[in-house]
């Protein structure tokens, strides 16, 4: 029995007790050879137009469906890519999967969709289902600095593309938003509207975005003369809302005054703080201002719409996905890497606007 195809005459699996349609036997419906059928299964550009024509014929009536497992242990590859996201909870990420499904679909290929959960080991799990399912590439957002646990994928020669994530290495592709400037942009901003003590509230050092968005705060704090006991830093274990509330409970019992402002690594934490903060009876943004990360969707409906900084988040799975196709095609021939850096933007609404500042939606 070939495990080339199984017959299903009008679709799902074949009858109990009927043998499965394989290359053979569309052959002989056909009048052809068995590797002619390959070729047009295959290679269809090599076989003349009236022979393609007869063989597909027989395919239908035979009802000979490919076996996309065989075709993949033949070529090596498969016309998948796999896409290893931190969080699937965050909606930041389900826009950038759009992006990137919309690029694979126009060019034939299916996403394998993965979270590590913000977790190491479980990205290395993940990473190494990937590699045994022989996906042609994988679009990452590693929970380390260096992705370095793609190494299992690199040493079998997949194109690895950082996705959210600037590269350390030359000879690798990656599409990024500048989160250092991103950072420095909400605390600026906070401190411009006449904050004086702030509150960062992140997950934890060891992923990039937060760190990186940290590094911007302070830089913003030196530029308007302040030192780093101007922020006070909450460290959580997750990047949602719940986590939000847990550290603004933390800000609330810790004995001190609230700060004048909290800048948050992301939109859930920012929605999370806010929520807890006025069921405490904290006006935003009279007492507390909130500054989030990442501008998704709830943002504008929160209670108090919610201040942010943008990320062309679709634009980043459709350019990285494009990046690692390119290089797929290449087959290593010299693909030229590219790190693409993108800028933020700056969102302003009522959560940071100061008590009696101007109307208006972006500054």
């Amino acid at each position: 029995m070939s495990t080339e195809g199984t017959g299903r005459p009008g679709g799902g699996r074949p009858a109990r007790g009927r043998p499965a349609v394989g290359i053979k036997q569309v052959a002989a419906r056909a009048g052809v050879s068995p590797g002619t059928v390959s070729n047009v299964l295959n290679r269809p550009e090599r076989v003349a137009e009236a022979t393609r024509a007869r063989v597909e014929q027989a395919i239908v009536e035979l009802g000979f469906v490919r076996n996309g497992s065989a075709s993949t242990l033949r070529a090596g590859h498969s016309s998948t890519i796999g896409l290893m996201v931190l969080d699937l909870a965050n909606p930041f990420f389900t826009d950038l999967a759009r992006g990137v499904e919309d690029v694979a679909s126009e060019r034939g290929y299916a996403v394998i969709l993965a979270s590590s959960a913000e977790s190491d080991d479980r990205e290395q799990r993940n990473l190494r289902v990937l590699a045994e399912q022989r996906v042609r590439g994988v679009l990452l957002t590693p929970v380390g600095d260096d992705g370095a646990n793609a190494d299992v994928l690199r040493d079998r020669g997949v194109p690895v593309v950082l996705l959210d994530h600037p590269t350390p290495r030359a000879n690798q592709c990656s599409v990024a938003v500048d989160d250092v400037a991103g950072g420095e942009l909400a605390a600026g901003r906070l401190l411009d509207d006449g904050a004086r003590t702030l509150a960062y509230v992140a997950g934890p050092s060891v992923l990039r975005q937060c760190a990186d968005r940290r590094r911007g705060a302070l830089r913003a704090l030196k530029a308007a003369g302040l030192g780093r006991e101007a922020m006070r830093e909450v460290t959580v274990p997750a990047m949602n809302a719940r986590a939000g509330q847990e550290a603004a409970l933390r800000l609330l019992s810790d004995g001190r005054p609230l700060p004048d402002a909290v800048f948050c690594a992301n939109d859930l934490l920012a929605l999370g703080v806010q929520r807890e903060l006025l069921q405490a009876g904290v006006k935003v943004p009279t007492d507390v201002a909130i500054m989030g990360y990442d501008d998704i969707e709830f943002s504008a409906a929160a209670a108090v719409p919610l201040s942010s900084v943008r990320q062309p988040t679709y634009q980043l799975g459709r350019i990285a996905t494009e990046l690692l196709l390119e290089e797929c095609d290449d087959e290593g021939a010299g693909h030229a890497h590219q790190q693409v850096m993108f800028q933020p933007e700056l969102v302003v609404r009522e959560s940071s606007r100061p008590a009696g500042g101007p109307k208006g939606g972006q500054g």
